[in-house]
Parts: C-alpha cells; sequence; structure tokens
C-alpha cells in the first residue's frame, strides 16, 4: 500500500494535462472577453457612421 501511494505522487503525468486543460479554459475565456468587447467596439462604430451618414445625401435640382 506504502509503495502504491509513493507512485501515486511520484507519478505527474495526469497533473500536466490537467495543467494544459486549465491553461486552455483561460485561453478560451480570454478570447471570448476580448472579441465580445471587440464585437461590441465595432458595432459602435459603424453605428456612428451610420448615424452621421443619415441625412447627409446630397439633393439634385
Amino acid at each position: 500500500m506504502r509503495t502504491l501511494f509513493a507512485s501515486l505522487i511520484a507519478n505527474e503525468d495526469g497533473v500536466t494535462a490537467i495543467e494544459y486543460g486549465v491553461l486552455a479554459a483561460l485561453v478560451a475565456f480570454a478570447a471570448t472577453a476580448g472579441f465580445t468587447s471587440l464585437g461590441s467596439a465595432i458595432n459602435q462604430k459603424f453605428a456612428d457612421i451610420a448615424t452621421k451618414l443619415t441625412g447627409t445625401a446630397i439633393v439634385s435640382p
């Protein structure tokens, strides 16, 4: 039993996989937050452009 416990403590293969999983989750969260923020900013820019363009058409006589 003592050797089994010692081998489980020495085995770090699962720990590395968990670390990569946590890292991947953090990257996915950061990307989602960044893209959401970027999308909102782009949407606001297009809304500003549309507002400025409204009513500015030149009417031919």
